[in-house]
């Protein structure tokens, strides 16, 4: 795993994400502001797991992306542990 960077919500993402990525990451933000959540100090976080972008949500949201079929998908940590507990 590579440490990539990290980013207010609201702000410009980094130019390296995919446009799959950097339009789901949108959608979060857009669901966020709909829902009247203050995410003024929340951060995202990307890191490079085996190539691939992983950003994740301070509030636990996680956006994968799968080069294959080109798209983003978005759940959360509280999932994937759970995920986890279940194999």
């Amino acid at each position: 795993m590579q440490l990539g960077t990290r980013w207010p919500v609201g702000s410009v993402t980094p130019p390296s994400l995919p446009g799959v990525v950097r339009g789901a990451i949108r959608a979060v933000e857009e669901e966020l502001d709909a829902e009247g959540v203050d995410a003024s100090t929340w951060r995202w976080t990307l890191t490079w797991l085996e190539g691939r972008p992983v950003v994740e949500l301070d509030d636990g949201t996680v956006i994968r992306y799968d080069p294959v079929y080109d798209t983003a998908t978005t759940g959360s940590t509280a999932f994937d542990d759970d995920a986890d507990a279940l194999a």
